[in-house]
């Protein structure tokens, strides 16, 4: 990545018509295709250090998540979804000359399919955690009447226990009296 990065930011001359994230060869030439195949390198190499490296059945230098599965993935979605046309056109394949929309119609389209689309919905994650929080104030409120719970039966256990330790110093002193008591009887 710091090698892309190098490449991207070396000083030229720039024109109008450059490319923004273009890897250049040499000072006057961009090519996106390099910078497409970088890409295609630095997603591999994460894939691989998250454990998502998996490679096709037979083919140990394809993997079986790719930029372009996703690209199909999308193309598939949005197809089997009823939008064949504006399928084509999400993937970049401007050539129809019979499907037109406005912009705000695609907008619309989009909103329609976008949780179809969406690998990480912010706003259900927030909901999870709003749900998890109130799940765990609920179970540090158990936690916490649970802990006073316990707390006052060792309380009564130790009362209880104070009280037998006093009954049993008590009834030593019993049975120590009658034992006095009857050796002076059986000694009278």
């Amino acid at each position: 990545m710091r090698d892309l990065m190098l490449r991207v930011t070396t000083r030229y001359d720039r024109k109008p018509t450059d490319l923004i994230f273009a890897v250049h060869e040499n000072t006057n030439h961009t090519n996106h295709l390099s910078l497409n195949k970088e890409l295609v390198k630095i997603f591999q190499k994460t894939n691989d250090r998250i454990g998502k490296g998996a490679r096709e059945d037979g083919n140990e230098r394809r993997s079986q998540i790719t930029l372009h599965s996703f690209r199909r993935f999308v193309k598939t979605t949005i197809s089997d979804l009823g939008y064949t046309d504006y399928s084509e056109y999400f993937i970049g394949h401007f050539w129809s000359t019979y499907w037109r929309k406005k912009d705000s119609e695609k907008a619309e389209i989009f909103r329609k399919i976008e949780s179809c689309l969406t690998f990480l919905n912010i706003h259900q994650l927030e909901r999870q955690g709003a749900d998890i929080q109130s799940k765990v104030e609920e179970l540090e409120e158990l936690n916490q009447s649970l802990r006073q719970r316990d707390k006052v039966k060792d309380d009564a256990i130790a009362q209880l226990s104070d009280q037998l330790v006093s009954l049993s110093a008590r009834l030593q002193e019993i049975e120590r009296r009658q034992d006095v008591g009857a050796r002076l009887t059986f000694s009278v």
